[in-house]
């Protein structure tokens, strides 16, 4: 064999080295690996919107209503707040590669079992929290409330549960 072979089958036989150690974690790796890009993809949101963009929608003003929804909104949050939610969300978006041992925790295990809870019981409480009233006096502009019922209430409740799951 050359050169370009050896290295091939050392990386091979690192990868499967490390896919075997993922498979022992019965799952959690596919489960955390998804928990997070979705709440990265969110964190990334969150910082192109302190950027000034608009997307999804047409205007500053209709998204606020579309992601804000409190009444008689019409301009999005400062950029440091979007901003700040953005670093926030990618934090808690880092988590489940710890907690599923694809990166090694620096500080004791149940730091981040700890950490961990305090995450899913943040997202599951927002997750409920869409279907009760006073959230709904409290965040009624349309088209929030109904986007709020139908995507972000059930992906709080989903991701929650993914921390759940992580934790087991």
């Amino acid at each position: 064999m050359g050169i370009k072979e050896d290295v091939a089958v050392a990386l091979n036989k690192k990868l499967q080295a490390w896919l075997g150690s993922c498979s022992m974690l019965g799952g959690h790796v596919a489960l955390a690996l998804a928990v997070s890009g979705i709440v990265l993809a969110i964190a990334g949101v969150h910082a192109y919107w302190g950027c000034g963009g608009i997307w999804p929608a047409s205007s500053a003003e209709r998204l606020a209503k579309a992601v804000v929804g409190t009444p008689g909104i019409q301009a999005m949050p400062s950029a440091p707040a979007c901003f700040a939610v953005a670093v926030i969300l990618a934090g808690i978006g880092v988590w489940p590669v710890f907690a599923a041992g694809i990166i090694a925790e620096p500080w004791p295990h149940w730091l981040t079992s700890v950490i961990g809870v305090a995450i899913a019981a943040v997202f599951l409480g927002r997750g409920v929290a869409g279907y009760t009233s006073a959230w709904r006096r409290r965040f009624g502009e349309r088209p929030f409330a109904s986007l709020d019922r139908r995507a972000y209430s059930p992906l709080c409740l989903l991701v929650g549960a993914g921390y759940i799951g992580l934790l087991l």
